[in-house]
């Protein structure tokens, strides 16, 4: 009994001593952006989308784990003015893009994490959006307060079909690729 006792004390003082050095970083919501590019064959649109929250996990300096919350309603076209601006910011928000009345918010939880000891680390995450939720693997780069990452993202995979050459025949060069891509800059 007092064997198990002193494993168990010694487990308890263990799992304290990496809890404690575990440290949550929340990232600058004002301060870091995500920006998009969607491709067609005739060309394509850039823009940003804002995060409402997001938190990195460290220990002992390392990334250990990171969740994201963000604002659908943000979506925001940058290479375009006026009406043309207006009309893609728009059509992004329905239904046949992201649904944002029904789905305001997208999230991405980091679920594995392997350090490739340079700084920089490969993440798989599950990827939320209109509330369809798919891994996704990324390669994230952490350098002293802020990170940078690249992800590709299958729009299909989340049912957004809209002009996808998977799903409609005859579109000739209305085709919009099914990958869109996301780079995103974090300051915490």
């Amino acid at each position: 009994m007092k064997n198990f006792k002193t494993i168990a004390l010694a487990l308890l003082v263990a799992f304290g001593t990496t809890v404690a050095t575990a440290q949550n970083k929340k990232i600058n919501v004002e301060k870091s952006k995500i920006n998009w590019v969607g491709k067609k064959l005739t060309g394509e649109h850039s823009g940003t989308i804002n995060f409402k929250e997001g938190t990195l996990v460290f220990q002992k300096n390392k990334l250990k784990g990171g969740s994201f919350t963000v604002d659908m309603n943000s979506i925001n076209t940058t290479d375009l003015t006026g009406d043309y601006k207006k009309n893609l910011d728009g059509h992004l928000k329905a239904d046949d893009f992201f649904g944002v009345e029904k789905h305001p918010t997208a999230k991405l939880d980091f679920k594995l994490i392997s350090d490739n000891g340079d700084g920089t680390y490969n993440v798989t995450a599950d990827l939320t959006i209109k509330g369809i939720t798919k891994p996704i693997t990324f390669v994230i780069a952490v350098k002293g307060n802020s990170a940078v990452a690249k992800l590709n993202v299958d729009r299909t995979k989340y049912d957004i079909k809209y002009k996808s050459k998977n799903f409609f025949e005859n579109l000739g060069d209305n085709v919009i690729n099914d990958e869109f891509e996301l780079t995103v800059n974090l300051q915490f």
